[in-house]
């Protein structure tokens, strides 16, 4: 890995999903419930579209394979609802053990350095994951769904935590998995850290092959 010399980074914006928990599959088997009912096809190679996007955008891209007239936009709304109430079920499954160990570890170890720590997520559920994994305590501020207008790749979520942490963007590293979050952070002109499947991505300023190697960034 390649790691950051300026000695400017002050704070870590970590996307969620995905990235401090794997909720992958419970969106898939929210989204796959849904389809299912309306006879829509819907499997992994069109789930991993999904990354990084809006439960809206999301929607639309499933509702691709739909046969029948356009929806409106309320009956988008009541479906993107129906998705949300699936997930939130699921959610409700969540317990601390859901963060890996060295997550955790390495979380506290970054505060214990003086960094200051927000999460920049587009999903509208991120404080009831925080609530249920029992790691709410180690962030200093939340960016998420419910305070902005645009999702990823638009910068907004990451600006806003920027904002919430008292920091410029240029002083603040956003950790993604998703190429929508690697544009998001540079546009918004953060040093952009590229983890799991998001690794290798050449928009990254670094990718990391663990967690703990944040802990080399700063």
């Amino acid at each position: 890995m390649t790691t950051k010399t300026t000695g400017t980074i002050k704070g870590f914006i970590f996307d969620l999903d995905g990235v401090i928990v794997f909720t992958d599959k419970l969106h898939y088997q929210a989204w796959k419930r849904m389809a299912d009912r309306l006879g829509i096809a819907f499997d992994e190679t069109v789930n991993h579209r999904l990354r990084g996007v809006s439960r809206e955008e999301s929607l639309d891209i499933i509702l691709e394979n739909a046969h029948g007239p356009a929806l409106d936009a309320e009956e988008k709304r009541r479906l993107a609802e129906e998705k949300n109430t699936y997930y939130r079920e699921l959610l409700e499954e969540l317990t601390p053990d859901a963060v890996e160990e060295k997550v955790k570890d390495t979380l506290v170890k970054l505060r214990q350095r003086g960094f200051r720590l927000a999460i920049g997520s587009s999903s509208k559920n991120a404080g009831l994951i925080l609530e249920r994994t029992g790691i709410a305590g180690l962030f200093d501020a939340v960016s998420d769904g419910n305070n902005i207008q645009r999702s990823k790749p638009d910068p907004e979520v990451f600006l806003k935590a920027a904002a919430f942490l008292g920091l410029e963007p240029a002083d603040c590293a956003v950790i993604e998995d998703a190429e929508a979050g690697i544009r998001a952070a540079k546009a918004g002109g953060m040093f952009a850290v590229a983890v799991h499947s998001a690794a290798g991505c050449p928009l990254a300023d670094v990718s990391l092959g663990t967690f703990e190697e944040l802990l080399n960034i700063g």
